[in-house]
């Protein structure tokens, strides 16, 4: 499993030919490994983004480029072993225990209705290990936490194999210990990553570079202390933003308040 090189190239959607833009055209590249943060108010158009890059809504116009390859050139099962998605909300799993999920991840690398083989076994036991989900394999995925449902989707999509791994909203609904193991996984994971996130600070703290997105345009791209600057993101969220640095550890956070 290798990251891979991301190019979006004046990418956009609107839902109809008649109907308004919902993503106008965006433009960003992130080497192989780095760490994308999307932010943005709601209705921003980040979850568009995200769908479109993980190969569910196909854009209006433009490309996504995976080390140099069109995504929507290629079939979805082709597309599938280049990136893969975690999303907010898991779908009922039915009975399947989370072996059986994560084993699903190996789905894009099978031909026909071929059986799981040897190499696969392997991927799929190293990716629940790299989880730490060994004493979880035979649980029904639906009796788990919610930070542990999270863990094993991430399991998922690392049997999966991509080079790039899209992540929407992954600490949504997780409490502040599990948000922290996901954000401590997105460090170490080594893929390229697109993540969407709803706080700012989490964002800066993460992620290598930081789009800004405001109904549907760019509004930065770049370093979080570039585009997070308490202008632009006053201006983008509506509020207003102060820059605050903590005197032990020189971080600094932003605060917001409501404008008078």
């Amino acid at each position: 499993m290798s990251a891979g090189h991301l190019a979006v190239k004046d990418l956009c959607w609107r839902p109809g030919k008649n109907q308004p833009f919902l993503l106008h055209p965006v433009s960003f590249e992130i080497s192989a490994g780095r760490v994308l943060g999307v932010v943005g108010p709601n209705g921003a158009g980040k979850s568009t983004l995200l769908r479109m890059i993980y190969h569910y809504q196909k854009p209006t116009s433009g490309q996504i480029l995976v080390d140099r390859q069109d995504l929507w050139g290629m079939a979805s099962k082709v597309a599938a072993r280049k990136v893969a998605a975690v999303l907010q909300e898991q779908p009922g799993a039915f009975g399947l225990s989370v072996r059986d999920i994560v084993a699903l991840g190996r789905t894009p690398h099978r031909s026909g209705l071929s059986s799981e083989g040897a190499k696969d076994a392997q991927i799929i036991e190293a990716a629940i290990a790299r989880m730490q989900l060994e004493a979880l394999v035979a649980r029904d995925f639906d009796t788990l936490s919610g930070g542990e449902r999270q863990r094993v989707m991430v399991a998922r999509a690392l049997a999966q194999q991509p080079q790039v791994l899209v992540m929407d909203e992954p600490t949504n609904h997780l409490d502040i210990r599990h948000q922290l193991e996901i954000l401590s996984l997105i460090r170490s994971l080594g893929l390229t990553i697109v993540v969407s996130l709803h706080d700012l600070n989490m964002a800066a703290d993460v992620c290598d570079a930081i789009l800004l997105l405001k109904d549907g345009r760019c509004q930065g791209f770049g370093s979080a202390d570039d585009v997070l600057s308490e202008q632009l993101v006053s201006d983008t969220f509506s509020v207003t933003a102060q820059r605050q640095v903590l005197s032990v550890s020189q971080n600094q956070h932003l605060t917001f308040h409501l404008p008078t």
